[in-house]
Formats: structure tokens, C-alpha cells, sequence
């Protein structure tokens, strides 16, 4: 568990369900990230993160003030469908209506603070699509540096969709 001045990112528990489908199911949120998850997915993707172990994966981004579950955030190993597989990489999504508060960079630096505290990771990277302007965004103020050379056409969309041009961000142990 990892504390900030308003977050706790911790294991997700299943009362967290709710929330986090709600955000994976919201079209405006998943815009740029994906199709939207039904309930099976949802939980798909929880598993997922549970199996990489008890040092990564995402965590639920929960408020302090309220104890309300506004997100999902952390590190795991890069896929090996990507340019950058076995890296260790960065990732985060906020509920729609807790966008622009600053949650994601306030989460995301103490997952980047905690990574380089617990791995020997050389590098962090970040991937999204190229049209994510917010993520890009978030990817910038950590101090994640664009990598052009590692874009991709990534094949977990379809040919014509735009989020298939995926891009690379990457922040150096010595940059941290």
C-alpha cells in the first residue's frame, strides 16, 4: 500500500468492483484506451494484474477524504507484444469525473518513487496511443521523454483504428 497527501493506492478488494467497472465501462473514458469492459472483462483484467505477483501490478487509486475507488494505477512487466517487452512499465486511468484534479500524476509518481525504491529496473516506459493527449500529458509532467524510435502499430486493435499507432514514452533510472 502506498499513501500520498490524497490517495491510497492499495491491492484492489472486491468492493472496489463497482467502480472500477464503472470507469471501464464509461465510452468517454475508454476512448482512447480501448474498447469498453463488461463485467467478465473487468474482472479478467483484475486477475490479470493479481498474477503478476505481490510487488506489481495495478492498484486501486482510492481517495482519502471518502474512501471512493477513483482509479486504477501501477506497474507491471511490458508484453511481449510490444518494442519494449520485459521492461518494467508504467500505467494509470482516473474515472472520468475525477479527471483534471491531478490524481493521476500524484498516484503515478509514488508508483514511480516505489519502483525505483524496489526493483533494479534501468528504465520505467509508458505506452498509449498516439491520440491519448491526456496520458501523453501525465507521461510529460513525470518526466517521461517520447521515444519515437519504440512507436508501434499495436495489433490488440484493428488495422484502421487509431489507437493502434501506439507510442513510447520512457523514463530513465538516472533522469528519475
Amino acid at each position: 500500500m502506498l499513501v500520498t497527501e490524497r490517495l491510497i493506492l492499495r491491492t484492489p478488494q472486491p468492493a472496489d468492483r463497482p467502480a472500477l467497472y464503472a470507469m471501464w465501462a464509461d465510452p468517454v473514458a475508454m476512448k482512447d484506451l480501448g474498447p469498453v469492459k463488461t463485467a467478465e472483462q473487468s474482472d479478467a483484467a483484475l486477475a490479470r494484474h493479481a498474477s503478476y505477483g505481490p510487488d506489481l501490478g495495478f492498484q486501486s487509486v482510492v481517495r482519502r477524504a471518502d474512501n471512493a475507488v477513483i482509479g486504477f494505477c501501477g506497474l507491471k512487466i511490458a508484453g511481449d507484444d510490444t518494442p519494449v517487452a520485459n521492461d518494467l512499465e508504467a500505467g494509470w486511468m482516473i474515472a472520468r469525473a475525477h479527471w483534471r484534479q491531478g490524481y493521476a500524476l500524484e498516484a503515478m509518481r509514488a508508483v514511480l518513487d516505489w519502483g525505483w525504491r524496489n526493483t533494479a529496473a534501468p528504465r520505467v516506459v509508458a505506452i498509449t496511443a498516439g491520440c491519448n493527449e491526456k496520458s501523453r500529458s501525465v507521461m510529460d509532467r513525470l518526466g517521461m521523454i517520447h521515444k519515437p524510435a519504440l512507436d508501434f502499430r499495436h495489433d490488440k486493435f484493428a488495422p484502421d483504428d487509431p489507437r493502434a499507432d501506439a507510442v513510447v514514452y520512457v523514463l530513465d533510472r538516472s533522469e528519475a
